[in-house]
């Protein structure tokens, strides 16, 4: 069905194959947010997206649910989920795989939840919306939602600008599990909420992974909460996958430069002690427009070790891993030679 690309061994639940996404913008021109993009998400594991502010992450996600804005379109590419190929469904058929087999917890809750909803009823709605169960068994699943999030009952029938930041985004956690996937989508899970609500949504959706066996894909562009939560790393830029690998190997031994830079731009507070007053790493410039994109390598207008090659040619994938069978893959010249021989 799929090459083989997994970091580890085992079925996945979730493989998106040469995934490439475009979009066509008002000026007539076309942006490619997505090119080439192949991943696997095995059964209760938790990948990574990361990357700068417009390197593809959520517009992963939203090609992958297919959610995408009608300026947008998916030109190649496939996505598996326990072996059915979500792109050739049709709408109707692909609807009843959202919620029920994967959920998606948005950006920004305030702005994802129904204003003028009650938050027990926006929670109901999925519910019910795919046959699930009766009324009264949806309030009552309501109700088990809240609590496994940390939300009191009696809160069911305020509305979102009653809740806290944390608490909406808590109440967003219970609307993607109530249909009970075995996928979920955390998209920024944390933005705009302060570093103590943070630390208490993140270890949040750890317990609730643990309890309920899921598979997490985490948006993210801090590598703190990639160490923390995820077993497999997508670093992306410029709307291809640079690096991909388990987290230990990506941390450990980067190989791509724009994955070091981003390390290295990191506070580390476990630096030795002579090193404690290094200067972060930077990079310098902006990440490209997608609709101008560099020719060659797209980290190589920004990169520390561009060479000419780079600048010319796409690098190739290369399997970099040392004999662990654990698969580490990067796209870089410096790590092919036949690229730089031709």
């Amino acid at each position: 069905m799929t090459d083989a690309l997994r970091p580890g061994s085992g079925q996945a639940l979730l493989s998106a194959r040469h995934l490439t996404t475009e979009f066509h913008l008002a000026d007539k021109t076309v942006a490619r947010a997505l090119e080439d993009v192949s991943f696997d998400v095995l059964p209760g594991q938790t990948v990574g997206l990361v990357g700068e502010s417009g390197c593809g992450k959520t517009t992963t996600l939203m090609s992958v649910m297919r959610l995408l804005p009608s300026n947008g379109r998916i030109t190649a590419g496939n996505v598996y989920f326990n072996g059915n190929d979500l792109l050739a469904l049709s709408e109707r058929d692909m609807r009843a795989h959202r919620w029920k087999d994967m959920a998606i917890i948005f950006q920004g809750a305030m702005n994802a939840l129904n204003p003028v909803l009650r938050i027990g009823d926006q929670i109901r709605e999925a519910i019910l919306l795919h046959d699930l169960m009766d009324r009264a068994a949806a309030d009552r699943r309501v109700d088990e939602l809240l609590e496994l999030v940390g939300i009191p009952r009696g809160r069911r029938d305020q509305y979102p600008h009653q809740y806290s930041g944390g608490m909406r985004q808590r109440a967003m956690i219970a609307m993607a599990l109530a249909c009970s996937p075995d996928l979920l989508f955390a998209d920024e899970p944390t933005t705009a909420l302060d570093v103590m609500i943070q630390a208490q949504v993140l270890e949040l959706l750890k317990e609730i992974q643990k309890k309920l066996g899921l598979a997490i894909v985490l948006v993210t562009h801090d590598l703190g909460v990639v160490a923390e939560m995820c077993d497999t790393v997508v670093v992306m830029y410029g709307g291809k996958v640079a690096e991909y690998g388990s987290a230990e190997l990506v941390y450990n031994q980067p190989q791509h430069p724009y994955t070091q830079r981003l390390l290295e731009s990191f506070p580390d507070l476990n630096r030795p002690p002579d090193s404690a007053n290094r200067d972060l790493a930077t990079i310098p410039g902006t990440p490209p427009r997608l609709n101008a994109l560099p020719p060659g390598c797209r980290f190589s207008p920004r990169c520390h070790m561009s060479m000419d090659v780079c600048a010319q040619v796409t690098p190739g994938k290369v399997n970099v891993s040392t004999g662990s069978g654990v698969l580490h893959q990067v796209a870089c010249h410096l790590l092919n030679e036949q690229e730089i021989n031709k």
